[in-house]
């Protein structure tokens, strides 16, 4: 089961979930898209939250506001961290997450600590959690099949932009490949022509009289 909630209106469309326990976390931590920003209260037992972000955004692009509905979210699913005031959330991409064999089910590492982000949550906005547990839906999905999914579409993307790309080169770049190098023979072929006519002054009339030949 996972739960997925919608961040403020005035943020933008932005989806924020998190699973039932830590046997979707595991799913999640390994079907995750590389849009996905992973949240969870530090050194605590909390629940792992997850905000979408948009393609082509960074971690860079999350508002304070939507920051605060992730912090404020994960605050308030951790036992722990629920009862008590200043408490640092740490946040990171889905892909600096990292996962050994020897970690439990639901456990995650990082690759890259400097990744790693920190937000101080000082207390608990009922406000807040109360408007995103009012957009709260239970879905079991299957979480596999929608990343493969996403991976075929992104090859089909990539095939679609290599198509247009060698399509621009044939009819954009080429013609002008083919012209210069059309100019760079014509003009070698006038300096040979010039030699040869320096060497025999009968030269250009021999020629001409073979190209009238040929054409009839």
């Amino acid at each position: 089961m996972v739960f997925y909630f919608k961040a403020r209106p005035e943020a933008g469309d932005y989806t924020i979930f998190m699973g039932l326990d830590k046997y979707e976390n595991e799913e999640l931590i390994k079907y995750g898209f590389p849009e996905d920003i992973w949240f969870h209260v530090d050194k605590m037992s909390s629940a792992h939250v997850y905000l979408r972000i948009h393609k082509g955004q960074t971690i860079d692009c999350i508002s304070e506001g939507v920051l605060e509905d992730c912090a404020q979210l994960v605050k308030a699913n951790s036992i722990q961290g629920n009862k008590v005031n200043n408490i640092d959330v740490v946040y990171t991409p889905w892909a600096n997450l990292k996962k050994t064999a020897s970690m439990d089910v639901g456990q995650v590492g990082f690759h890259n600590s400097k990744m790693v982000r920190t937000v101080r949550v000082e207390k608990r906005i009922n406000e807040v959690v109360n408007r995103l547990n009012k957009t709260k839906v239970e879905r079991k999905p299957d979480l596999k099949a929608e990343r493969e999914a996403a991976n075929a579409a992104e090859r089909a993307e990539r095939k679609l932009q290599l198509r247009d790309k060698v399509c621009y080169i044939l009819f954009n770049i080429l013609p002008h490949f083919v012209a210069r190098a059309l100019i760079r023979s014509r003009d070698v072929l006038i300096h040979e022509l010039l030699l040869c006519t320096y060497h025999d002054n009968n030269f250009l009339d021999r020629l001409l009289k073979e190209l009238v030949w040929d054409l009839l």
